[in-house]
This record gives structure tokens, C-alpha cells and sequence, in this order.
């Protein structure tokens, strides 16, 4: 592929290189989850990519928790994260993004990977069932993982609310297991190899969950009854993210026919309503056109197909992202609408935290989360935490 090399103000003022039709500089940063990690596998195989046909360098910062991820975005360390459902959370400013450090963020999502047959369970030790009273995982349900002990991941609030978001499924709370405390995700799925722990969140791709289903202790996967609305309202009561979907890619999923399970976009590539607008342009063209370069080279990685984009989802799209997708065809008045609506419930919730700093409540938790509901109810937007 031919490429020309000219001078750029992009991202580290490196020189940028201009191939197909994309311009980037030499050299992109992103953080991304933990090694081990399909959000970490994606990032390698784009980056892969992203160096053979375009001479790019893409630098990627591991790491274990959604605030570590979400830091250098913040400070203009890197040009984008590779992230997990924690933008949400940072977006609503709840969790470990209410303390008076970090606030409500003003995400914008450049793409996310809606699709694969990706979903995302808590997963069980087979020999756990045992424990349960459910030889062999026979009969085994959400609900069994009472007593069990549960992966609680230090500093990642995105990934314990999932946590949470299935133990409720199962008509369960965190009294219920007994809580064994990581301080990463990897960590957490290394202990359900090593038996440390019998429960844990992920994606159905991950790898982590590939090395503990070929492990001795083994993986299972609890059904899913989409049929259920009472146990799927109290998943959505806590995690209002998730849809209905039909898992077919993962760890004792591939192969088969798929099954009934739910999922949320993941991952998810963002940067802030501050990042140059000519950056994420040319960002999401990359992600695109380089496709079919990084197309199976890790299980579910195209999802990040165009069809698979979610324009009404929960996050606002870039106004470089939507320059894209405009030009592609995909973006519509609808999805306009949606997204202006995102933004201003953004802006509501930063004037809301913004008043309050002024303040500077003694009771910062619960002055925040009472102002921040107050908030959301003002201008008509869903109250969610």
C-alpha cells in the first residue's frame, strides 16, 4: 500500500502517515484491559493491523481497573481507551467516579463491538456445583451461587456492578457469597484456576475464561431464561446496560448452536468531548477500513462491524465519529436526536456536580447522589443509581 508521510499537529506532535483513506500519526496510545483479556487480544490485533498497512505504532497501556483505564484518558496521556462499561459509569458519575476526584464524564464513543455472539455472564467453577449441592453443574442456576465465594475486583466498579447485576438475576446480593477480593481482573480469573475463587464476571471470550475451562476445575456458564422478566428486571434494576442476545462465541460456546444469554457493547473505544474532532475522524475510518486486516484474528472481533454499531445506546457518539458515519450512510435524524439527547443529559449532570463542588458539602456521597437524581428528574432523563 502506498503511503505519503507529512507533517501533523495530531496526537505527541508526531509526524502522521496517510493510508487508504485515513490520516494518523505514527504513533496512537490507548489503554485497554489487562493482558489476557479479549478487550486487550482486540487491542493487539488492531494494532497489528494498524501497524502492517499503515505504519502506525499503536502504543497500549494495560490495565486492571476502570479508574486506571479511564486516568490517563483524563489527563491527556493517551488518545483513547479500549474500555469496558466502565465509561458508563464514569459518564453518570457514580461509583468510584462520585468521589469529589472525578465526577461525571463527558465520554464520547468513536465505535464499540456490538456484535460477535459476544456475551457476558458470571462464570462457574464446574467443581464448585459441587459445593452447590449441583453435581456436574446439573441444574445449576443464578440463584446457586449462594455461599459460593465471588470475585470482588479492587477498584473496578464497572466490572462489580456486572458482578452484582447477575448475583441479582439470581435473586441475590453480595450478603449472600462470601466476597474474595482481587486487584485486577486478570488476577481474579487466575484465582478460579488456582481455586482461590468459584465465581467470576467476563466476557464469553475472554481468554481468561478459555484457560480455566480447559483447566481441571472446569467453567460453566448458568442458563439464561430470556422468557424471565422478573429476574431480567432485577439484572436491568441495577445494570440498565444489558439486552437480550444470543451468546455463540466463547468458552464451552463455540461450536454449538449458541445459547440464551445478555450482553452490552464490549469493548468500546472512546475519547472525551475534548479530543481533536480530526483525530477521531480519522480513528474511526481506521477501525473500519482495517477491518478485514485484524477479522478473526481473535474470537469476536467482528463485531466491530458497521452493522453491528448502536446508535441508541447509552453513551454520545463523537462529533468526529459521527463525520463517519455520517459519510457512510449509517447515520441517521433518529440517531442525531438520540445523540443531542445524551449530550444534554451530560451537560445537566455537569452543571449539577459543578454547583455542588461550589458548595462543598461535608456529606459529599450523599449530597452528590441526592443532587445528581435531582438533576436527571429536572431535565426528564432516566435516573439510573
Amino acid at each position: 500500500m502506498r503511503k505519503s508521510v507529512f507533517a501533523a499537529a495530531l496526537c505527541l506532535a508526531a509526524p502522521a502517515v496517510q493510508a487508504a483513506d485515513f490520516e494518523l500519526p505514527r504513533q496512537i496510545a490507548w489503554t485497554a484491559y489487562g493482558t489476557g483479556s479479549a478487550g486487550y487480544n482486540e487491542a493487539v490485533a488492531i494494532g497489528a493491523a494498524l501497524q502492517d498497512e499503515a505504519e502506525v505504532n499503536l502504543r497500549i497501556l494495560p490495565a486492571g481497573n476502570d479508574v486506571a483505564r479511564m486516568e490517563p484518558l483524563r489527563q491527556g496521556k493517551v488518545d483513547f481507551s479500549l474500555n469496558g462499561i466502565g465509561v458508563y459509569l464514569a459518564q453518570e458519575g457514580v461509583l468510584a467516579f462520585g468521589n469529589d476526584n472525578w465526577g461525571p464524564q463527558k465520554i464520547r464513543v468513536l465505535g464499540t463491538n456490538s456484535g460477535g455472539g459476544v456475551a457476558m455472564s458470571i462464570g462457574v467453577a464446574r467443581d464448585a456445583c459441587d459445593d452447590a449441592g449441583k453435581p456436574d453443574c446439573e441444574g445449576f442456576t443464578y440463584a446457586d451461587v449462594k455461599g459460593l465465594r465471588v470475585a470482588f475486583i479492587k477498584g473496578a466498579p464497572a466490572l462489580n456492578t456486572n458482578t452484582s447485576s447477575w448475583l441479582a438475576y439470581g435473586g441475590l446480593t453480595w450478603d449472600d457469597v462470601e466476597k474474595v477480593e482481587f486487584g485486577g481482573f486478570g488476577a481474579a480469573w487466575k484465582g478460579m484456576v488456582d481455586g482461590t475463587v468459584d465465581v467470576a464476571f467476563s466476557s464469553t471470550n475472554s481468554g481468561v475464561t478459555y484457560e480455566v475451562a480447559s483447566s481441571p476445575r472446569g467453567l460453566f456458564w448458568p442458563p439464561f431464561d430470556p422468557s424471565d422478566e422478573e429476574a431480567f428486571n432485577r439484572l436491568t434494576a441495577v445494570a440498565p446496560y444489558y439486552i437480550k442476545s444470543k451468546g455463540t462465541v466463547g468458552a464451552n460456546i463455540d461450536g454449538t448452536g449458541g445459547r440464551d444469554m445478555a450482553a452490552f457493547p464490549y469493548p468500546i473505544l472512546i475519547g472525551l468531548d475534548t479530543t481533536d474532532a480530526n483525530l477521531a475522524y480519522n480513528m474511526t475510518k481506521a477501525m473500519f477500513e482495517l477491518l478485514p486486516a485484524y477479522s478473526g484474528k481473535t474470537p469476536g472481533i467482528e463485531g466491530w462491524a458497521m452493522e453491528f454499531q448502536q446508535f441508541d445506546w447509552v453513551i454520545p457518539y463523537h462529533e468526529g465519529a459521527v463525520r463517519y458515519y455520517k459519510e457512510s450512510g449509517a447515520w441517521s435524524d433518529a440517531a442525531q436526536e438520540h445523540n443531542d439527547n445524551l449530550i444534554a443529559r451530560q451537560d445537566a449532570l455537569a452543571a449539577a456536580w459543578d454547583a455542588l463542588k461550589a458548595e462543598a458539602p461535608d456529606n459529599w456521597e450523599e449530597a452528590w447522589a441526592e443532587r445528581r437524581r435531582e438533576a436527571l428528574k429536572a431535565g426528564g432523563f432516566q435516573v439510573a443509581f
